[in-house]
C-alpha cells in the first residue's frame, strides 16, 4: 500500500502522542492486510484501515485529521479480532478519533480531560457544582401543595444561563467544524465556494447532505446493514446498532421536547412547568425519549461492565463519563416526572431537578470536549464521503 505522494509535514511525536488518547501499539502493524480484509467498512481501494494506520506511524498529522475515512469506523472490533500482531487497530482507530477532537479544539481544554482523567474527574463534578451554584443563588420557596419546579429555580434564571452555555458550545463547535472542513476539503480538493454554486452542484451538495445526516447519521444505515457481523445471532434487544440508535433517537427526542415547551412557552400557548397529562405530545414525546436513551444507555453500560465486545473492553474513562452524565440525565428526569404526578410534593423533587437541569448545562457545554463531539463530526465526515461518492459515480458514467 503506498501513501499520498503530496508534501505532508512530519511530526515524529505523533504515534506517541495518540497513544496519550488510549491507542494501543500500533507499531506492531506491519500492514499485512487482516483489517482491511474483515473491515465491513473497507472499500475497494483495500486502504482502510490500513491508511489510518500508516499516517500515524509515519508521523503524517495533517493527513490523519483531514481524513474523512477516520469517523466511519464504529469500532465493531473485528479488525482487533482478527490483527495477527495483537496490535488492536480498532482501539487505534478510537484513539485517533479522540486526538482528533481534542486538535479540533483550541483551547486544550479536550485534551486536558481526555489525558488526564484525574483532573477530568475533579473538574466534572467541579463544574456541575458550579452550575448547582448558579441555579440555586437565585431560588424561591419550596411549595409543599405541588411541585412547583420553576417558583423554586425560576425559569429566567434557566433561560440565561442556557444561552450563555449554548453559545459558548456552539462556538467550540464552530470553530473545531471550521478546521475539521477545511483539512477535508483540501485534501479532497473540494472548493467550498463551489458546493452550492449552479444547480447542478447543490444538487449534489444536498443529495450528499441527505446521505451523510439522514441516512448514515440519523438512519444509521451503515451501522445497521455493513456493521452488523455476528449481531443477527443476539436478541434484538442486545444488537449494537439497536442500542445505539435507541440512545441517539432518545437523546435526540429529550432535546426535541425541551425546544418545543420552550417554543410554546414564547407563543403563550403552556407556561413553563406547567402539569400537563401524560399523553399531552411534548409530554409524551419527552417520555417516549426518555425511555429509549435510559434502555440504550443501560444496555452500553452493561456490556461495559460485562466486556461483550472489543469495543466495549477498550472503555476509557472518557466513554464513562458520558454514559453516567446521560444516565443522570434521564434517571432524574423520571424521577421529576414521578415527583410531579405524586398526589403531594415531595421535597427531594426539588433537589432532584437543580441536580437534573446542572448536569444537563454541563453536559452541552462540554460536548465539543469529550465523545459526544462525535455528534458533530461524524455526519461532516459522512457528507465529504458521500459527496466523493456521488462525484465517482459521475465520473464511471
Amino acid at each position: 500500500m503506498s501513501i499520498e505522494t503530496a508534501p505532508h509535514r512530519i511530526d515524529i511525536d505523533l504515534l506517541s502522542d495518540i497513544k496519550l488518547f488510549g491507542a494501543a501499539d500500533i507499531s506492531a502493524c506491519f500492514s499485512c492486510g487482516n483489517c482491511t480484509a474483515i473491515c465491513p467498512m473497507s472499500t475497494n481501494d483495500g486502504a482502510f484501515p490500513r491508511r489510518m494506520i500508516r499516517y500515524g506511524q509515519v508521523g503524517m498529522k495533517d493527513a490523519l485529521l483531514s481524513s474523512k475515512e477516520l469517523w466511519t469506523c464504529y469500532h465493531c472490533g473485528l479488525c482487533s479480532e482478527s490483527c495477527p500482531q495483537q496490535a488492536d487497530p480498532g482501539g487505534y482507530m478510537a484513539a485517533a478519533r479522540r486526538y482528533a477532537i481534542a486538535s479540533y479544539d483550541r483551547t486544550r481544554l479536550s485534551r486536558t480531560l481526555y489525558t488526564r482523567p484525574v483532573f477530568a474527574s475533579v473538574f466534572t463534578v467541579a463544574l456541575a457544582f458550579l452550575f448547582a451554584t448558579i441555579m440555586f443563588s437565585g431560588h424561591g420557596p419550596q411549595s409543599k401543595s405541588s411541585l412547583a419546579l420553576f417558583t423554586f429555580i425560576p425559569d429566567q434564571i434557566i433561560h440565561w444561563t442556557g444561552i450563555v452555555v449554548m453559545i459558548l458550545a456552539t462556538l467550540a463547535s464552530v470553530s473545531g467544524i471550521v478546521m475539521m472542513v477545511g483539512g477535508i476539503a483540501g485534501s479532497e480538493g473540494v472548493h467550498l465556494s463551489t458546493l452550492f454554486r449552479g444547480r447542478a452542484a447543490i444538487g449534489k451538495s444536498l443529495r450528499a447532505m441527505w446521505v451523510g445526516l439522514g441516512v448514515e447519521s440519523l438512519g444509521q444505515r451503515r451501522y445497521r446493514q455493513d456493521c452488523a457481523g455476528d449481531q443477527e445471532v443476539e436478541p434484538w434487544y442486545r444488537r449494537r446498532w439497536l442500542i445505539h440508535a435507541s440512545t441517539m433517537w432518545g437523546f435526540l427526542g429529550l432535546f426535541a421536547a425541551t425546544l418545543l415547551d420552550y417554543a410554546l412557552a414564547l407563543l403563550g400557548i403552556k407556561k413553563t412547568g406547567t402539569l400537563v397529562p401524560i399523553w399531552y405530545p411534548v409530554r409524551l414525546l419527552g417520555t417516549v425519549s426518555g425511555l429509549l436513551m435510559v434502555f440504550g444507555l443501560s444496555m452500553l453500560i452493561l456490556n461495559r461492565i460485562r466486556q461483550a465486545n472489543q469495543g466495549a473492553k477498550a472503555s476509557q474513562q472518557s466513554d464513562w463519563m458520558l454514559l453516567i452524565l446521560l444516565w443522570i440525565i434521564g434517571i432524574s428526569g423520571f424521577l421529576l416526572e414521578l415527583g410531579i404526578y405524586l398526589p403531594d410534593a415531595p421535597g427531594w423533587g426539588y433537589w432532584v431537578f437543580l441536580f437534573h437541569v446542572s448536569v444537563s448545562m454541563e453536559l452541552i457545554l462540554l460536548t465539543p470536549f469529550m465523545k459526544f463531539a462525535h455528534v458533530i463530526y461524524r455526519p461532516v465526515a459522512l457528507f465529504f464521503l458521500a459527496l466523493a461518492a456521488n462525484t465517482s459515480e459521475v465520473s464511471s458514467k
